[in-house]
């Protein structure tokens, strides 16, 4: 029997989703071995030349404009796996995903700011329920601090956010092949410049191990989840819209909570669960479509998540 090319879309994207919700497990086992920019930079450098393999011979990506937007939409991806990186090391594979998934609520905030467009009911109710689950994931109760990792990680869905809304905005102008080629090329840049500059300043102690596991680690993020994630979704995202897309991508949270609690035993507890929930909930509420009704200051429900994670 054969499947409709939409559900067939969704299961691809599905499928896509797994890889990169396993990458939080993976990636926290290899930071033992390998210093976090420096893995960022190994994982960029097979990156890239995969990502000019599968797109290189496509129309567009050597016209001008394409490079600087390019460069642009790179530059908040390396700040995105950055923090997100640096951050894992000081915090556990599921709730790095659980706050990771709150850039899909954070995009309407970021691009009201940017285009001063207006955000519905169903989009602030989002917000804050996402806003809610991220404070009682991070924040013990009886306690006022965040710690180190969630802290980091935060700053991590900004940059996803930017990278979302900056994709969306550029995407059409310029295409895809020339942004994935780019945006690769701007990430793996800066990760050069970033390692020895983080090793002068103190900032981060340089070191590598070459073992099994962070062999595993680049090959399951550099390989399926670019290569190999970037042609599926591209392929997908003809078939399906962006907000099903996004809607989709919020189960990478599950997924890393659901791998964490197998390979590591990791339990969130009766308050962390809620906070994780609420957070999905927040997702679900601002990518639904609102009925006609009064709006809020702010932005569009959603910028196309053309990209999401992208690596």
């Amino acid at each position: 029997m054969l499947l409709p090319p939409r559900l067939k879309a969704d299961l691809a994207l599905v499928g896509v989703t797994l890889i990169w919700g396993t990458t939080f497990v993976v990636i926290k086992a290899a930071l033992a071995d390998v210093s976090p920019l420096l893995f960022i930079l190994l994982r960029f450098a097979i990156a890239a030349p995969l990502l000019l393999l599968v797109f290189g011979r496509r129309r567009g990506w050597g016209q001008g404009g394409v490079a600087r937007a390019g460069f642009l939409v790179g530059a908040f991806l390396w700040a995105g796996f950055a923090f997100q990186t640096v951050g894992l090391q000081y915090t556990t594979p599921a709730k790095s995903a659980f706050l990771t998934a709150w850039t899909l609520v954070l995009v309407p905030v970021i691009a009201a700011a940017v285009f001063r467009q207006r955000v519905r009911l169903l989009v602030a109710a989002g917000v804050g329920a996402a806003t809610l689950g991220v404070y009682l994931l991070t924040v013990p109760a009886g306690a006022f601090t965040v710690g180190r990792g969630e802290m980091i990680t935060l700053f991590c869905t900004i940059a996803f956010a930017g990278h979302i809304v900056a994709v969306g905005h550029y995407v059409p102008r310029h295409g895809f092949a020339g942004l994935a080629i780019w945006q690769m090329v701007a990430a793996l840049a800066l990760s050069a410049a970033s390692v020895p500059l983080a090793g002068l300043t103190g900032l981060e102690q340089v070191e590598i191990a070459w073992t099994g596991r962070l062999a595993l680690a680049l090959g399951v993020t550099a390989v399926l989840g670019t290569g190999l994630a970037f042609s599926v979704q591209t392929w997908a995202q003809q078939l399906t819209s962006p907000t099903h897309t996004a809607l989709i991508y919020s189960l990478e949270s599950v997924f890393a909570a659901l791998t964490s609690y197998l390979v590591l035993g990791e339990r969130l507890g009766p308050r962390g669960l809620v906070g994780a929930g609420l957070i999905l909930a927040g997702v679900v509420l601002a990518e639904l479509k609102a009925p006609p009704g009064p709006e809020l200051p702010g932005a569009p429900a959603s910028a196309n998540p053309l990209g999401g994670r992208a690596v």
